[in-house]
């Protein structure tokens, strides 16, 4: 018997083709018919007998789409219809549905060949240009993209086709809230559409408009991320009855709205943006941008929507040059699961790149909270109001430092959100500490965006005036792996910058330093997760390091990561050191560590990917085999690091925590 399974050469194919019905899909794989020893099937509109070829028989589905779903009569559908271009070319449209009114005009243009969406686009452009038609479809199967033709300039992404009983404003044209964004991100997940990502949406934005806007991409796709995230939030809490961030206007209009939603913005999320910091963007320029990111909801209950594209542009434009690359979500989420950061305690991230680390245990302890004030856990717990001890743990408990400006100001964001207004982010060279002072003393600006929380810093320090040493209780960072520390006046400071004998060393890693520099803001009994090359642990020449970190610590665990972890941007093999400081104290049961020569240390590698050798996520599946989404809508990447929401096995992090009971590890 032939199947879908046996012509697309998949047998998970039914998988992919999720945006379709199961009776669509039933229908066409029951209807396939042997024919001179090949597939074939029945054209819905011809009735002509045509080989079951993958893309004919994605045509075919969508046929059924457009009669059954959309209601579309066949009479005004046509198929191969011949689109000219000039006096001699001439291609053909899959599918054509023509104007109701007027009967030799198309109305939508669907092209469903296997072709990259960019090139899918750019064809359709040029089709919908020369026919004049308002709505066009790319579809490989897999995902679908609908456009409605503004103008001749103007292509934007609309979430739906209007049914043969709705108009293309009743889609797009109508006031939205919060609640619309969800129905569109539900309906586009059902029909098998979210597959595509923010960062594909800022990708296509840079190869149409701001690689010819003359602007700082970053900047100007950090500006309207910004805005719409504020939108959003005051939206859903009732500032404003419907989110202002539309393409719904002229493009001055548009240019002007969007100026006054970034300043709303700026006052309400200070120490991000400059106060005169301005949308750089041409109306013209802007109205694409706002037409492409309008209908993508940002919030979320982890952020990873927002993550994984500031993620991209920083890595663009700065970290990937210093050796330093985010970390990956489920990795941060082991490490907090692992550390177990609790309400009443310290965090600090000081290599802190989007701040994963710091936004991820505050979700951790907001979890807490909330459970312990009889609250859900939303969707959109993110987005909501929080009880007062949430934003108070933001304020006073958690810190990240970062070298990179741009990361800094990404992190803010991030933690600003989290915290209600409220962040302890701060731009400093971790490393450099005799510096901070002065760097302090003497730049205004610096005082005036990072001064509260400097303020609260210097508090945490263990000397009054001493910016070596601090008292945090927990500390987790992936410092730069890549450049070594040269200068004599950065090295002296610190005992890993000198060799048994004394002498300064001529150059040192600078992961090494940010192991000693860890330590020192960790107070006696404080634990620490940290992301080390692999090579730290092995090699010979570092055998020296591994004694520094015994002598002052007990190792808790060292956790090996999959080589493909940190790719496409690097393929060095990492692992996870978790360590806890010697302390003798027992005034604190929860930081007594008494120092002891043997114990046991609890080791275990990652064995499931996360990623593929491209550096492309790996989802997992359930045990049909369907990809897995969590309860909050989420794709579940693959791993065997923890037990995701119950959906998956139990992994690293549940050994451990068997580990530290037996252990009688304080700070579980």
């Amino acid at each position: 018997m032939t199947t879908f399974s046996t012509i697309f050469k998949d047998a998970n194919i039914r998988n992919s083709l999720i945006q379709f019905t199961d009776a669509h899909l039933d229908r066409l794989e029951t209807s396939l018919f042997d024919k001179n020893g090949k597939p074939a099937l029945k054209c819905l509109v011809t009735g002509k007998e045509k080989l079951a070829k993958p893309e004919e028989i994605v045509r075919q589905l969508w046929l059924l789409e457009l009669t059954e779903t959309y209601g579309y009569p066949l009479s005004r559908i046509q198929i191969e219809y011949p689109i000219t271009f000039g006096r001699d070319t001439s291609k053909r449209a899959d599918i054509v549905v023509m104007d109701a009114d007027h009967a030799d005009t198309p109305y939508i243009i669907v092209e469903v060949k296997a072709a990259k969406l960019k090139d899918g686009k750019e064809q359709l452009r040029s089709y919908t240009h020369a026919k004049g038609a308002p709505l066009a479809l790319w579809s490989n199967g897999a995902l679908a993209v609908i456009w409605h033709r503004k103008n001749p300039n103007y292509f934007v992404e609309i979430p739906d086709l209007p049914k043969v009983t709705q108009t293309i404003d009743d889609i797009a044209g109508q006031p939205w809230t919060v609640d619309v964004l969800i129905d569109i991100e539900n309906k586009r997940m059902a029909e098998g559409k979210g597959a595509r990502s923010l960062k594909q949406l800022i990708e296509d934005m840079e190869d149409e408009v701001l690689a010819n806007a003359g602007v700082d991409a970053f900047e100007e796709v950090f500006k309207l991320i910004f805005t719409k995230l504020y939108d959003e939030m005051y939206c859903f809490r009732g500032r404003h009855k419907y989110l202002r961030f539309r393409n719904s206007n002229t493009a001055a209009q548009l240019k002007a709205n969007i100026q006054n939603l970034f300043d709303d913005a700026k006052k309400q999320w200070g120490g991000v943006f400059q106060d005169d910091d301005k949308i750089k963007l041409s109306p013209e320029h802007l109205q694409v941008c706002v037409g492409s990111l309008e209908e993508w909801k940002l919030f979320n209950s982890n952020l990873d929507v927002v993550d994984e594209a500031f993620e991209y542009l920083v890595n663009k434009s700065s970290k990937g040059e210093k050796g330093q690359y985010f970390t990956p979500r489920w990795v941060i989420d082991m490490c907090v699961k692992m550390m177990n950061p609790q309400e009443s305690e310290t965090v600090i991230d000081t290599a802190c790149g989007s701040a994963g680390f710091t936004v991820h245990a505050i979700f951790h302890v907001w979890k807490q909270i909330l459970e312990a004030e009889g609250l859900p856990v939303s969707h959109l717990f993110t987005m909501e109001d929080k009880p007062q001890r949430c934003k108070d743990y933001v304020a006073d408990k958690v810190f990240a430092i970062d070298f990179d400006e741009k990361s800094v100001r990404v992190a803010r964001c991030l933690n600003l959100i989290a915290g209600d207004g409220q962040t302890n982010v701060l731009h400093l060279n971790t490393l450099d500490y005799p510096r901070w002072d002065k760097r302090i003393k003497d730049d205004e600006d610096w005082q005036e965006t990072y001064g509260p929380g400097w303020t609260k810093l210097k508090k945490l320090r263990a000397q009054k005036s001493d910016n070596r040493n601090f008292q945090f209780d927990v500390l987790m960072a992936n410092p730069p792996f890549a450049g070594d520390i040269k200068q004599s006046d950065m090295l002296s400071p610190y005992e890993l910058g000198h060799k048994n004998n004394g002498k300064l060393e001529s150059k040192v890693g600078r992961d090494l330093l940010f192991i000693e520099r860890n330590l020192d803001f960790l107070r006696p009994g404080g634990r620490m997760a940290v992301v080390l090359p692999q090579g730290r642990f092995n090699n010979a020449s570092d055998k020296r390091v591994r004694e520094y970190i015994a002598e002052r610590c007990r190792i808790l665990a060292v956790v090996g990561l999959h080589p493909n972890t940190f790719k496409p941007h690097t393929g060095t093999k990492t692992s996870v050191l978790f360590v806890q400081k010697w302390n003798d104290d027992a005034s604190e049961p929860r930081y007594h560590c008494p120092k002891v020569d043997d114990y046991p240390i609890f080791f275990a590698t990652q064995q499931k990917a996360s990623k593929d050798n491209s550096g492309d996520k790996l989802i997992a599946t359930d045990a049909d085999g369907k990809l897995l989404r969590d309860s909050h809508g989420h794709w579940v990447i693959q791993h065997d690091l923890f037990n995701h929401d119950g959906l998956t096995a139990d992994g690293i992090a549940e050994a451990f925590t068997e580990f530290a009971a037996k252990e009688k590890l304080v700070f579980f």
